[in-house]
């Protein structure tokens, strides 16, 4: 059911918790102010649609949210897929694939898929989380550096041959103020982790660039001003015009965007679990997650998940119920109308050198390391993820890495599933059927038994049909032991279906079937199969089914003399 943490909260809220969520709520909508501007900007957008995604997306995402701590808003891994978005369809093409995405993840919610996003592959997310990171880094290097490059190619490839080619025209006022900016954000957090290390860089850097640029006349240090104008306003609502033809065009990216933030919502929320001891609701974050979705384009908002950053930053300040994020997105408001002109001094390259530390908390390069020592199943699920997101896009990334993962856990299971043939003994197992440890039950001639340990499921019905064909002499009496095998699906009923009819009408062969657990034997009757062998010869156990088998054989042989 949708249940909204906050009102949960509230029952038992009082003035301590309210002090604790205040000062939690300050502190993370000042360190959003920076991310926020960085975020929308490095997504191809205005500065002020990532303050407006914060304040809007961050508020609904509190308020209707599962998680008590969870802190949305714009995050470094939509960058990509947003730039990429911009521009091959323009705001408008981004604002109408956020809303479908938005609707896509209310669906999810509201069919309870909350659960089932948690069982995505580790090395698909690893992926094309580190390939994301290593994109970000890349699309940084300009406004680091300072590069006289014009408008730079949207492939990752042609962008490292583009700066190659202009790295004479390095800036070293501008790499300085970068690599400052990430020195003071990497040291500051060893000095405290009370004040963010990005809200530090931005004041000192941008004091620094201002009394260089007005007391020493030094201007080729480019400010946001100098690249935007800034619109501290409050946003008008405004509904982009929906077709049918664009939302054909969109849905792949909206899936992608969807899909990213269902991931990256959650796991949040699941980090978040394991600090406070709390449990989140994940379908009714999903449901949060996508109203804030489809309302925050129209306030000219960009796509917003769970940051868990700021989720982490509002729980170490004492944030434990939604009234902190709440908080958060009003003192980004009140800040983004009162203090909003200012941020047009902020450096460019200040920003680049956040979302570089951005990108590299992001690249997970522990993670990716110790995955390569993985199977080679896991290894090839990875590196796929990651050279399809960094060199093509994070659409098709997700796409394959999910379909790779699931061909290759296929074959997995396949492989685990065993058949085996015996035709003069078999071992009996007492934990399962009753009998002595290691106990061999002797079978009559004319009576093969093929044992399947595993689900009998299209990955492996074939490979049971061949092994039946490499027997050259044919049995009297063919036993099926199925005292493993958990599931069947249809193309292994159907196999088993042609199974009997050809032993029966062909070979002159009598199938039986030993040690069927109920969930299997509900599928044999409804499919036909119990009908089409006969009750009596489906038996419980070996013992009973081999019973069984003399018995036919002794009618057989009866009818013969």
């Amino acid at each position: 059911m949708f249940r909204p943490k906050l009102f949960e909260s509230l029952k038992t809220y009082n003035r301590q918790k309210f002090i604790a969520d205040l000062m939690a709520g300050i502190i993370v909508g000042i360190v959003a102010l920076p991310l926020a501007i960085a975020f929308g900007i490095a997504s191809g957008v205005t500065p002020e649609k990532g303050l407006f995604t914060a304040v809007i997306a961050g508020f609904i995402i509190s308020f209707l949210g599962g998680s008590k701590v969870q802190i949305g808003g714009p995050t470094g891994a939509f960058i990509v897929i947003v730039y990429g978005v911009v521009q091959q369809y323009g705001v408008t093409g981004l604002a109408i694939a956020t809303m479908i995405a938005g609707v896509m993840l209310v669906i999810m919610g509201l069919l309870r898929f909350g659960s089932i996003i948690k069982f995505i592959p580790y090395p698909v997310v690893v992926g094309f989380t580190s390939g994301i990171a290593l994109t970000i880094f890349t699309t940084q290097i300009k406004d680091l550096f300072g590069l006289q490059t014009g408008a730079l190619p949207a492939d990752f490839i042609h962008k490292w041959i583009v700066y190659g080619q202009n790295i004479v025209t390095l800036n070293p006022w501008v790499l300085g103020v970068g690599l400052l900016s990430i020195v003071i954000i990497v040291f500051s957090s060893k000095i405290s982790k009370k004040i963010p290390g990005s809200l530090i860089a931005i004041i000192v850097i941008t004091v620094l660039v201002y009394i260089l640029r007005e007391k020493f006349g030094i201007m080729s240090i480019e400010t946001i001003g100098d690249r935007f104008t800034i619109n501290s306003s409050l946003p008008k609502a405004e509904t982009p015009v929906i077709t049918f033809e664009m939302i054909e065009m969109l849905l792949p990216v909206a899936f992608t965007i969807a899909m990213l933030g269902a991931i990256e919502s959650l796991l949040s929320a699941t980090v978040a679990d394991g600090v406070t001891g709390d449990r989140h609701d994940s379908n009714t974050e999903l449901i949060a997650q996508g109203v804030a979705n489809m309302v925050a384009p129209i306030f000219g908002g960009i796509p917003a998940t769970g940051a868990i950053a700021r989720t982490m930053t509002n729980i170490n300040n004492g944030g434990r119920t939604p009234v902190a994020g709440l908080i958060h997105a009003v003192v980004l408001l009140l800040i983004m109308l009162f203090l909003g002109n200012l941020t047009k001094h902020i450096p460019m390259a200040c920003l680049a050198g956040i979302l570089i530390v951005v990108s590299y908390n992001m690249s997970e390069w522990r993670s990716f390391r110790s995955l390569m020592r993985n199977p080679k199943s896991d290894v090839a699920v990875l590196l796929t993820t990651f050279i399809l997101t960094v060199v093509f896009d994070l659409t098709i990334a997700i796409e394959v890495g999910l379909l790779l993962a699931v061909v290759l856990f296929i074959k997995r299971i396949a492989e685990s599933t065993q058949i085996s043939m015996f035709n003069k003994s078999i071992g009996v197992a007492e934990y399962i059927e009753g009998s002595a440890d290691n106990e061999q039950l002797e079978l009559p001639h004319g009576v093969d038994v093929y044992e399947i340990e595993g689900p009998f499921f299209f990955g492996v019905a074939n490979r049971f049909e061949e092994t039946m064909k490499q027997v050259s002499q044919k049995p009297k009496i063919r036993i099926i032991r199925m005292r493993k095998v958990p599931f069947i699906d249809s193309t292994g009923t159907h196999n088993l279906t042609n199974l009997i009819k050809n032993s029966t009408l062909k070979d002159k062969t009598k199938v039986l079937l030993s040690g069927v657990n109920p969930n299997v034997l509900a599928v044999l009757q409804k499919t036909g199969i119990e009908e089409l062998l006969g009750k009596e010869n489906i038996l419980s156990n070996i013992n009973d089914a081999v019973a069984r088998a003399k018995e036919l054989l002794e009618k057989k042989n009866a009818t013969n003399q």
